[in-house]
């Protein structure tokens, strides 16, 4: 099965592209905890977007009262991630499992974009960008972003270890996101000065 035009609002496209080989760069959990087979896997940064805490995250890991906040892919920059590269048998079903994981709230746009791999050679890539508009969309400074992330409590746990748990498996694969360290940081500031006002 191929992705195309109409499947979503990104254009006229298709994945895999003709001719061309599947690949999925992923930024986040699914750096370590893909949901598809793979034949190979490498670094790779993508251009042109960025690593973020940009999605309010209302169920997993806060609530709509009280939300904490997710990775997406934002505007600008680049990113480092990794690259899998998937049999031809294999894309029906991946695309299916990748449906039913980044897209069930709508809030990430799926793309073709272009990764640069490991060794030099580029390659596009489908990728899911954070969706502008949204209402879970949020553009925050560290500060702000840090009071989500330290009051964030949802079904799968707080926000805080859901960052803690992202840079600790970024630190894994040897990539630095110092964005995202300093988020941490004032979030568990944040939350130390909570719990010694009792707040």
């Amino acid at each position: 099965m191929q992705m195309r035009a109409g499947d979503d609002d990104a254009g006229e496209w298709v994945w895999p592209p003709p001719g061309a080989a599947a690949w999925v760069f992923a930024y986040g959990s699914l750096m370590w905890n893909p949901c598809f087979p793979y034949e190979e896997a490498q670094r790779a940064r993508l251009f042109g977007w960025h690593r973020s805490l940009c999605i309010l995250s209302v169920l997993n890991r806060g609530t709509f009262e009280r939300p904490g906040l997710a990775l997406g892919l934002d505007r600008g920059g680049s990113c480092a991630g990794i690259a899998f590269r998937l049999a031809a048998a294999e894309v029906a079903a991946a695309r299916v499992r990748l449906w039913e994981r980044e897209m069930l709230h709508a809030v990430y746009t799926p793309r073709i974009a272009a990764v640069r791999l490991q060794d030099g050679e580029p390659m596009a890539a489908l990728v899911f960008v954070a969706r502008p508009g949204h209402p879970q969309y949020v553009d925050l400074p560290p500060e702000k972003a840090a009071a989500l992330v330290a009051q964030g409590v949802g079904a799968y746990g707080t926000a805080l270890d859901y960052l803690r748990s992202v840079i600790r498996h970024l630190d894994d694969f040897g990539i630095e996101d110092r964005p995202l360290r300093e988020v941490l940081r004032l979030a568990e500031a944040a939350g130390a000065e909570a719990k010694e006002t009792g707040l």
